[in-house]
């Protein structure tokens, strides 16, 4: 049996079922490894509930009552609320913030008992304030590091989670994706990380960002272990979610080495332009190599408004960020300014202490394209062209099955690389704001190394529902390379 951290989850799961190791040692390993929390990843670790948990989970398979995933542990982005863990969103002005509940995506991986996986929560894992960063450099508790290259970013803004999965301190971890924010960093990490369709995953108990683009999935080594987390996290939630589709789970990885003769996939040209560099493209290109290998037909496509998702996306989740962001004053939870003079006074001191520079940044872009004579000339035509790029998607479905591309023009920078540029940071995001516009599931493989021996990802991209599809699609293409085993030096 290989070593407990370089174990998948699916081989956990099956060691564990088989009684090969308990839950407490998986559980006790991993938290070894965490000791002076490499890379920043966590913020917040607690032994004893862990342990805890792994104990129930211990129980619960010599009962015979275990749960999919039941004892193998997990992360989770410190967006989910939980109530084991304290939860800041990566701000200051949730510091200490106990949740008196457990986000519904936790619920469902967590304990069998109450109808959950059965997964052993390790801590909660850093993040860009709010969600808000393409890099991790915008958390108040200090960037994440690269496990491939500390002196890079890991990406963002689950970049606590893929740092953790890729330096082996966790088999898997949530993450949210609003604008790329699962696949860039999984990209930059060199793991595998899905976004599935807009609605399949409740959203209950994740902290609002921006609420018509927000979705949480699995970050993991594998598209196996991907598959198998994203059975846990999805199914229908009307009680607690209005935005959750009424479409069950399902066990995607049953049809997970299907054969690929006649997929067609769509190549948007838009996607391989003047501003992917040039080691990206050579990954990218050997990866479509592969896919033609296993059968698939390359097809020319076009997503012709590309180009405008990056301008529609940045008014469109700023607006919805400063109300969501709205509720933050001081008043009932978090961070209060010690000295003020009146309750206004309080409100402006507490946000103005509380919250980081882009979130200060995106609230007042939200503010001012939501006011009286610019709602209708920015937020208005942003919603047109948002439905004109998800028509551009249907239009390119009609040709291919699966759309293939570059996750970001380039790997992973180096820190401080866009410090006082923040529209650089923005334009990592061109090839990945699609398919959030348009509600569609989507997902980063890993598919070689660029600069600096730093990973590249592959993205798929699927029709809505079609998060079967780009797995298989992922798993083959694991199958016939070897990009996903990979791991840091050192690791």
């Amino acid at each position: 049996m290989n070593s407990l951290h370089d174990m998948t989850v699916a081989e956990l799961a099956q060691a564990l079922k088989a009684k090969q190791v308990s839950a407490v040692e998986v559980a006790t390993g991993f938290l070894a490894r965490l000791g002076g929390n490499p890379h920043n990843a966590f913020l917040d670790i607690d032994s004893e509930v862990t342990l805890a948990q792994a104990q129930a989970s211990d129980a619960r398979l010599a009962a015979g009552t275990a749960g999919l995933l039941e004892g193998v542990p997990v992360g989770h982005k410190d967006v989910f609320v939980t109530r084991d863990f304290a939860t800041t969103a990566g701000s200051k002005i949730l510091t200490g913030y106990r949740s008196p509940f457990d986000a519904t995506l936790v619920q469902k991986l967590g304990a069998s008992a109450s109808g959950g996986a059965g997964m052993v929560t390790v801590g909660k894992l850093n993040c860009d304030e709010f969600a808000m960063g393409s890099a991790n450099e915008n958390s108040a508790f200090g960037q994440v590091t690269n496990p491939w290259d500390t002196a890079r970013v890991p990406g963002g803004s689950s970049g606590g989670s893929a740092a953790a999965v890729a330096a082996r301190l966790v088999p898997a971890a949530t993450g949210t994706d609003t604008g790329g924010s699962i696949r860039q960093p999984a990209s930059f990490c060199g793991i595998t990380g899905i976004k599935p369709t807009y609605g399949r995953a409740s959203r209950y108990g994740m902290i609002a960002y921006a609420s018509s683009l927000d979705q949480g999935g699995p970050m993991a080594r594998t598209a196996e272990d991907c598959a198998l987390l994203l059975r846990a996290m999805c199914g229908p939630d009307p009680d607690r979610d209005s935005t959750s589709l009424d479409v069950p789970a399902e066990d995607f990885t049953a049809s997970l080495n299907q054969s690929l003769e006649g997929l067609r996939i769509g190549i948007p040209k838009e996607f391989f332009g003047e501003g992917l560099h040039a080691d990206v493209r050579a990954a990218v290109d050997g990866a479509l190599r592969e896919y033609e290998k296993l059968g698939a037909k390359l097809v020319p496509i076009s997503l012709p408004r590309t180009e405008l998702s990056i301008p529609v996306y940045y008014i469109i989740a700023p607006a919805e960020a400063s109300s969501n962001l709205s509720r933050f004053d001081g008043v009932k939870f978090g961070h209060r300014a010690k000295d003020y003079t009146d309750l206004v006074d309080m409100y402006k001191k507490t946000r103005a202490e509380g919250f980081g520079t882009e979130v200060k940044r995106r609230i007042m872009t939200g503010a001012y394209v939501l006011s009286h004579g610019y709602y209708d000339a920015y937020y208005l035509q942003a919603q047109k062209i948002r439905r004109m790029i998800a028509d551009d998607f249907q239009n390119a479905f009609k040709a291919c099955d699966v759309i293939a591309g570059p996750v970001a023009p380039s790997v992973a920078w180096k820190f401080g690389e866009n410090a006082g540029d923040p529209v650089a940071d923005y334009l990592a995001d061109i090839f990945t704001l699609p398919a959030s516009l348009a509600g569609l599931p989507g997902m980063s493989v890993p598919a070689g190394f660029g600069t600096g021996g730093m990973p590249v990802g592959l993205q798929l991209i699927g029709n809505y529902f079609k998060e079967a599809q780009l797995l298989n699609a992922a798993h083959r293409l694991q199958q016939a390379t070897d990009f996903h085993l990979q791991k840091p030096a050192g690791v």
